[in-house]
């Protein structure tokens, strides 16, 4: 089984990477859309085209079914994208259910790029768990620009991190929600700021689970140590063919700059 994932830039590497622990007897594909990242600041017009392009491209190459990496697209663009190329097809919401689950007294705040925080999905999913008095969006776009560069904890970074967070009293907050698959990167920077009694929240582990589950692998899962490396990331990556908007990663520099994502996950997967 060929699975293919989709975002517009790196993001999505976060969750391949939880599906390299969890099924590492399936084979992979990757499609960065670096040409029109980030997604969270077009039309939704704009990022279905994009979508469109980049899932037939993906199925012209043997995918089996798609994962949209990106909670951005899958809001813009999975009920077409469904509808059109009738495969199984995985997309990413915040993880808005599992922080009301973890604690619905204090407040959350939910974390997301524009175009997420002002869809309709977002307020019906907010509305769907009971989170409409204790759920905050945040628009917070310059992650994906500095996720997208490489950059997890410059001085810049903290330097947007502390004026994004200004007015947020985590003493109120029990979790945060990272809304969009780039944000998990900046884990150990938002540490920094954020308390250790606040939480993390992100929908990566549950979409892999749903992967799991719609192409019929149960069996094969395999439920990851975060303590200790099960697989050869290095060798999994090298067996995975990864795209930059339809052109192939092969050069050493592009090769070495996504493994570079891959050290970040490995470093950020226990900060919880």
């Amino acid at each position: 089984m060929k699975i293919g994932f989709l975002d517009s830039g790196m993001g999505g590497l976060s969750v391949m990477h939880r599906a390299f622990q969890k099924l590492p007897s399936a084979s992979y594909i990757y499609y960065a859309d670096e040409v029109h990242v980030p997604y969270g600041e077009k039309t939704i017009e704009q990022i279905r085209q994009y979508c469109d392009e980049a899932v037939g491209f993906m199925v012209d190459k043997g995918a089996k079914s798609i994962v949209i990496a990106c909670n951005t697209a899958t809001s813009a663009a999975i009920t077409y994208l469904r509808e059109k190329y009738k495969i199984p097809m995985v997309g990413m919401e915040p993880a808005i259910k599992k922080a009301v689950d973890y604690d619905n007294h204090r407040r959350i705040l939910a974390l997301a790029t524009p175009v997420t925080v002002r869809g309709e999905k977002m307020k019906r999913l907010v509305d769907k768990v009971g989170g409409n008095e204790i759920v905050d969006l945040l628009a917070t776009p310059e992650l994906v620009r500095f996720a997208e560069k490489g950059d997890f904890g410059s001085e810049d970074v903290m330097k947007y991190l502390e004026e994004v967070f200004v007015q947020i009293d985590f003493t109120k907050y029990s979790s945060v929600v990272l809304g969009c698959t780039h944000f998990n990167y900046f884990k150990e920077s938002m540490r920094k700021i954020i308390p250790e009694n606040v939480i993390f929240v992100d929908g990566i582990e549950g979409t892999v689970n749903h992967l799991i589950h719609e192409i019929g692998m149960e069996d094969e899962m395999e439920e990851a140590d975060y303590n200790k490396e099960i697989i050869d990331i290095s060798k999994k990556i090298a067996e995975t063919p990864v795209y930059f908007s339809g052109k192939l990663v092969e050069s050493g520099e592009e090769i070495r700059r996504v493994m570079e994502y891959f050290e970040q996950l490995e470093k950020v997967q226990r900060i919880g």
